[in-house]
């Protein structure tokens, strides 16, 4: 198993219940290819670093996961399909 980081700015004009489930997805993205979350960490809503698609705040969430080296490619594969999901990162954490 691997660690890695996934941050995940979510639009900031979605209401709560919506966040909410796109968090659910997320986790269930995460169970599904054999990740397990060690932590999340939730910035709330802040500004964007530049304007993405007319809008210049976003919801900012980190979680840390273990995971198989296969995983990361199957979560990014959904996550950039989701609507609400702005922009996305996973890296590697070194050991």
């Amino acid at each position: 198993m691997n660690k890695y980081e996934i941050a995940l700015v979510l639009n900031a004009k979605i209401d709560d219940e919506e966040r909410a489930a796109t968090l659910e997805k997320v986790k269930g993205y995460i169970d599904r290819f054999g990740g397990t979350i060690t932590n999340i960490d939730e910035w709330g809503k802040r500004r964007l670093a530049y304007e993405i698609d007319k809008m210049n705040e976003g919801f900012y969430y980190f979680f840390k996961v273990d995971a198989p080296a296969d995983a990361p490619a199957e979560i990014e594969r959904r996550l950039r399909i989701m609507e609400p999901v702005m922009r996305f990162l996973v890296i590697r954490e070194e050991a």
